[in-house]
């Protein structure tokens, strides 16, 4: 039997949930006996269930503890990444990326976690998933991290500049101007991880360059993390281009939707790349599906619905 104790300075309702909601949840994913008694939970039944709860139960009241209010998805997918990883909680702790004003980001699906486990031992990694899956953001936040970390000295984020299924037309303004609409992801992500004041300071002194693919050609990137966002719309010239700036003490991580092309498919350098690269050392390929979507819980009823749609075709 393993016992799990709630702090005294903690409500039972904010681990639990309102209801037992949360308690719930945990229950009906494990067949091991769960015994609750005011703030103390004894957990009695199959060795493995009982250690994977323990984590469970362990995390949930660090994550309450931060003031995350928590939900019966939030906890579904810990308990998948738990049985995934068969981490011991400080181990779930230590894959905190970055941290900005006090809220945590980490991966919360074990497709997640292969995901960044990936970036950390691979110079390339690709990254392929539906919307909502984390893709640029945890890799944004990878980089954020070794930033930080001092394991590089600048940030490079790019990616194509392809309409999405319009066309706009001439756009006024400088070049800087013209191109901001195309790189607005790539700053939301940005912003939401740092400082508005730190992300000036790095631009401005360009420890952080967002640039469009274009602007890449000739270039060696060393001591660097690039990042190329929405990769489906890289032509097969583009993408040999990009791949070759690696340099010296560099990471890249490329990410894309095949589902969500711009450009003709059977001409796309993601999907070539994968190819052609499959066998080659150092270099990772990772696949999110609709169970890593972390937004809105419609999002991944709509990837799912598309999903489906696609197969039957």
């Amino acid at each position: 039997m393993i016992n799990v104790t709630i702090p005294d300075s903690l409500p039972a309702a904010l681990v639990l949930g309102q209801d037992d909601c949360l308690l719930r949840t945990v229950q009906d994913k494990f067949s091991t006996r769960i015994t609750v008694r005011g703030n103390s939970i004894d957990i009695d039944g199959n060795t493995i269930e009982c250690a994977q709860l323990s984590t469970v139960f362990t995390e949930l009241i660090r994550l309450a503890q931060s003031g995350e209010v928590l939900t019966p998805s939030d906890v579904e997918r810990l308990i998948e990444l738990t049985r995934c990883s068969d981490c011991a909680p400080k181990a779930l702790r230590d894959d905190v990326l970055y941290s900005f004003q006090g809220r945590a980001v980490r991966p919360k699906t074990a497709g997640q976690k292969a995901y960044v486990d990936a970036i950390r031992s691979h110079s390339i990694t690709f990254a392929l998933g539906p919307a909502g899956t984390g893709k640029t953001y945890l890799a944004m936040a990878m980089a954020m991290a070794a930033l930080k970390r001092k394991e590089i000295t600048r940030i490079v984020l790019t990616r194509p500049v392809v309409e999405a299924g319009e066309n706009l037309g001439f756009l006024p303004g400088t070049l800087t101007e013209k191109i901001d609409p195309y790189m607005r992801p790539l700053y939301d992500a940005l912003s939401d991880m740092m400082d508005p004041v730190q992300i000036n300071d790095l631009l401005s002194n360009d420890v952080i360059e967002i640039a469009p693919l274009a602007f890449m050609r000739g270039r060696t990137l060393n001591n660097a993390f690039v990042i190329l966002d929405e990769a489906q719309n890289t032509t097969q010239e583009q993408m040999k281009m990009f791949l070759t700036r690696l340099g010296f003490g560099s990471k890249m991580v490329i990410t894309g939707d095949r589902s969500q092309s711009d450009i003709p498919l059977r001409s796309s350098g993601l999907l070539q790349a994968c190819s052609v690269l499959e066998e080659v050392d150092d270099i990772a390929f990772c696949t999110l599906t609709g169970n890593d979507v972390v937004r809105h819980s419609l999002v991944a009823a709509i990837v799912a619905a598309y999903e489906h749609a696609q197969e039957k075709e």
